[in-house]
């Protein structure tokens, strides 16, 4: 049974999304607090996806999901936001979130981007089970541990981030156009707009250290030439 972490302040969003999810046969746990993510995420057994408000007391959701993926917590993170502004969408998937929720939300839309959160989770997990160390630049890309290292530092790339680079690698030279990449790393179902692909491109960027790595065709897509 998937383990989802629900993360909300509003005792009836929280209420109705503990329903919900129990009534979708989720095991639920839920805390009212930004701080203290890290440990409800991990009691009792790891946590397979986290809902993350974004306004919550003792530390708001950028600032808990920027310290989840530090701590190498890599399992989905949706982030619910009453802001629609894409600055917010933006900052979100900067700092490691995968997907997100303007409020007011659908319960439908929830569910099926919490599934597919999950079915993407889980074949990117397969995926990188199955593909050996790689090399991009100047930096060392472990798949089934999920880290880049460069210069001898290692950090931790979201499931997300590993799977982009590894369907980049994996194509390496060849010209990707938008859909291209998102319909295999995010999915068909996929319901977000590209940006969402164009901040996590920027995020690998800064990672790898070296912007031109990865070469933007402006109105087609990405190219690797590593």
């Amino acid at each position: 049974m998937k383990r989802i972490l629900i993360v909300e302040d509003d005792p009836s969003i929280r209420f109705g999304l503990e329903e919900i999810l129990k009534s979708e046969g989720y095991a639920v746990v839920s805390v009212d607090r930004g701080d203290g993510v890290i440990e409800a995420s991990l009691r009792e057994r790891p946590a397979d996806l986290i809902i993350l408000d974004v306004m919550l007391p003792g530390r708001n959701g950028y600032v808990a999901c920027k310290e989840l993926r530090a701590n190498g917590v890599r399992v989905p993170i949706l982030m619910l936001t009453a802001k629609g502004q894409e600055l917010d969408k933006v900052l979100g998937l900067d700092v490691g979130a995968d997907d997100y929720l303007t409020k007011p939300f659908g319960v439908r839309e929830l569910v099926a981007r919490i599934h597919a959160l999950l079915r993407r989770a889980d074949g990117h997990l397969h995926t990188a089970q199955g593909t050996q160390p790689f090399a991009i630049g100047k930096c060392q890309i472990d798949p089934q541990n999920f880290t880049l290292t460069r210069d001898g530092a290692s950090e931790m790339v979201t499931p997300k981030e590993m799977a982009l680079l590894v369907c980049l690698h994996r194509h390496r030279g060849e010209l990707l156009s938008r859909e291209q990449l998102l319909n295999e790393v995010w999915g068909v179902s996929y319901m977000g707009t590209t940006r969402t692909l164009d901040q996590t491109i920027a995020q690998l960027r800064k990672k790898l250290g070296e912007a031109d790595l990865v070469q933007t065709v402006h109105g087609v897509g990405y190219r690797l030439i590593a």
